[in-house]
């Protein structure tokens, strides 16, 4: 039996990548990559509960996914829409509260429709926070947060003097929930992908080769392992 972990990350964000590669590997369509991620999804999230993490963000659509073609960006969202129609109620009786971020006004009227569906029937759960990235960019996020600022200064809300990081914070997509500690991307590629960029200034990265249709439980586990033994300094001794 597994030794207990020291520190837990309280918000973990990943990066799943490699559907795609995984796909083609298996001379598979690119869409079977991806609906064979959506197990790595269910995995995620039990083994977050096993261990007590109180937040889980994945990037499942990029605001640049909108420039793939068509028919997968079709396919996606066809995915997306069945995924919260048929696992909300699993979802639900694991007490698990569904959010989102991301300029949500972007999908298709019948993924927002059946998303905020999710949400609501979630909203009141106690347990792990899943937030969705959806058409989300954090450059998209950070012009989004100034145009509110901007907008408060103009309507005398605020004044300039009162501008700093933590207020920044809470003009951004991602103002309920506290920054993550441990960012994990899949695929072995080595950059944040236009992904909380602001959020993750001080997060510990963890990089697996594995494409995100083989990541599993115990991948998970591995890097919190990780992550508990490292020092987080902040900038300090």
């Amino acid at each position: 039996m597994a030794a207990p972990l020291q520190t837990v990350p309280k918000h973990i964000a990943v990066i799943m990548d490699g559907n795609g590669r995984w796909a083609r590997e298996r001379g598979l369509p690119r869409r079977e990559g991806h609906r064979a991620g959506a197990e790595s999804v269910r995995e995620c999230v039990e083994a977050c509960e096993e261990i007590g993490v109180e937040f889980l963000t994945l990037y499942a659509f990029s605001s640049e996914n909108w420039n793939r073609p068509q028919k997968e960006i079709d396919a996606l969202m066809r995915l997306l829409e069945s995924f919260l129609r048929e696992k909300t109620p699993e979802i639900h009786e694991r007490n698990v509260r569904l959010q989102a971020i991301g300029q949500l006004n972007r999908l298709p009227d019948s993924c927002q429709k059946q998303l905020h569906k999710a949400i609501e029937q979630t909203a009141e759960n106690t347990g792990l926070t899943l937030i969705l990235a959806l058409s989300y960019g954090a450059r998209e996020e950070i012009v989004d947060g100034v145009k509110s600022i901007l907008r408060n200064l103009e309507e005398g809300h605020l004044d300039k003097a009162m501008i700093t990081p933590e207020l920044f914070g809470k003009h951004l997509y991602t103002r309920y929930y506290p920054d993550p500690d441990l960012l994990i991307r899949t695929s072995g590629e080595m950059r944040l992908s236009n992904f909380l960029l602001w959020q993750v200034s001080y997060a510990e990265f963890y990089i697996t080769k594995k494409f995100w249709p083989d990541f599993r439980k115990e991948d998970l586990h591995a890097a919190v392992e990780e992550y508990s033994r490292r020092q987080r300094r902040y900038g300090g001794l």
